[in-house]
């Protein structure tokens, strides 16, 4: 249990320490930042922000079936969509389009017209909250390796058993804290799990400026 995301980023901290000096911190927002803003202060690295966003099902945005990177690539988990026959291709193209809007109005907040750094041959740790299904932490990893960056390393508090074993795979190092056999959602984790704004996430990465 966590009392808060800055306690999870803490804990998170001394579990990766030590970290190659050149390795570069990115957060999932919103809530990942928080944790990872903690996390690099914590081990004095730098923080960046990394915006993937899930897909939903229809008529429940919560369940992820897949999850869309800043490059446009979709990551589909064919586990769900098998438990979701209806679900069409087409449903799958709009929804996926509509969460690219959203990164890239979620990109303008964050980062306004800063690219984004060179991560080719560099150390690239992806920090979340907690993960559920994984498909966004999926789609993260997969597009930094298509950019080149090693090795990856994933940062998590908490996530389900059996995630954690697939993440073994995903990353070339994954530091896993709980990995709970009855897991129902990442709140349930912690403490204090408040929602976090844009602007919050923009504050935790301009106090690493």
């Amino acid at each position: 249990m966590f009392f808060d995301r800055n306690d999870a980023g803490r804990k998170l901290a001394r579990a990766l320490d030590p970290l190659p000096d050149d390795a570069l911190i990115l957060g999932i927002p919103r809530g990942g930042v928080v944790v990872a803003r903690t996390l690099a202060d914590e081990l004095h690295r730098p923080l960046d922000v990394l915006v993937v966003r899930k897909l939903g099902a229809p008529h429940n945005p919560e369940l992820a079936i897949g999850a869309i990177g800043p490059n446009g690539a979709v990551t589909l988990d064919q586990d769900v969509l098998r438990a979701l026959p209806s679900v069409s291709a087409e449903y799958v193209d709009r929804e996926a389009m509509e969460q690219l809007r959203e990164i890239r109005r979620r990109l303008q907040i964050y980062r306004g017209d800063v690219p984004f750094p060179d991560v080719r041959g560099r150390p690239a740790v992806v920090v979340d909250d907690g993960i559920a299904t994984g498909s966004t932490a999926r789609a993260a990893l997969r597009w930094l390796r298509g950019e080149g960056a090693e090795p990856l390393v994933l940062a998590v508090p908490v996530a389900p058993e059996s995630a954690a074993r697939e993440f073994e795979k995903e990353a070339d190092r994954a530091v896993i804290l709980s990995t709970p056999q009855r897991f129902l959602a990442v709140g349930q984790w912690y403490d204090h799990f408040d929602q976090v704004s844009d602007d919050e996430v923009v504050a935790a990465l301009q106090a690493q400026a």
